[in-house]
């Protein structure tokens, strides 16, 4: 009998903003088998037992110790995982929350909040110096004989058809070529955008800005990903954007898996 997994990714912008907007009665009516929260802004005992302890999934938090109110990523899953792990050994990037590794039968999942470099350059050299430690965590991950799936806010848009306005915007973070060749490497290292096996000249948007009101107008950037292992491919049955959920300045992003 096959086994059918849907994963959904959000950059929710702050969770206990949003479960003051109807996020618990959409996770009730979606029903994904693992949801990754990305910017929870909060730690487990900031929330209440609805949330910490729902009835239908384990939760696995990394939460920033840096400061409160920041960064934090939270993995929900019907399934308890094999083995979990809050970051990735390295403290400089830990100590903001940023990484839930959970482990399962058929895969490592890798739940990543990445950095902003749009601060100063300080905030974008951390950015790069992040992107090349996880590259190298989940290439260690994987020559240990796992297969990997990771997904997240990535904080770039690969290419041009990733957001609105390239040109107004290559020479800003988020769409620096430095960047941009970092997604080419996760790529050539063998790791596949999920959403562009289904969609590849789609032009398809997980981030608007608020201030400007840029999501009435669908002035975009795809910034929130899948990537899956090529190894995993033929697992992977569809990958798809929700932007129809509101609630946060990110929409959900989704893959459905067989095995």
């Amino acid at each position: 009998m096959s086994k059918k997994l849907k994963i959904i990714s959000w950059n929710v912008n702050g969770i206990r903003a949003i479960l003051k907007k109807g996020f618990l009665e959409w996770l009730d009516k979606e029903k994904p088998d693992i949801l990754c929260i990305q910017e929870s802004r909060a730690t487990r005992d900031q929330l209440g037992k609805n949330i910490t302890d729902h009835k239908h999934y384990h939760s696995f938090w990394h939460s920033a110790t840096i400061k409160k109110g920041y960064s934090g990523v939270i993995t929900f899953t019907k399934e308890h995982p094999l083995h979990e792990e809050a970051g990735f050994g390295i403290e400089k990037f830990d100590w903001e929350g940023r990484v839930m590794m959970t482990e399962f039968k058929e895969f490592v999942l890798l739940n990543v909040y990445f950095p902003n470099g749009k601060r100063d350059n300080d905030r974008l050299n951390y950015k790069l110096e992040f992107y090349e430690a996880f590259l190298e965590y989940i290439n260690s991950l994987k020559r240990k004989g796992k297969k990997i799936i990771f997904c997240g806010d990535v904080n770039t848009a690969h290419a041009e058809i990733d957001l609105s306005h390239p040109k107004a915007n290559n020479k800003t973070s988020g769409f620096l070529p430095i960047e941009r060749k970092w997604i080419d490497r996760v790529i050539e290292d063998g790791y596949i955008d999920t959403l562009r096996e289904f969609h590849p000249e789609s032009e398809l948007y997980s981030w608007w800005d608020l201030k400007t009101y840029a999501r009435d107008r669908n002035v975009g950037w795809r910034i929130d990903y899948f990537f899956l292992q090529k190894e995993l491919k033929k697992h992977l049955k569809d990958a798809y954007i929700m932007p129809e959920v509101m609630g946060s300045d990110h929409c959900p992003v989704a893959i459905e898996l067989t095995f």
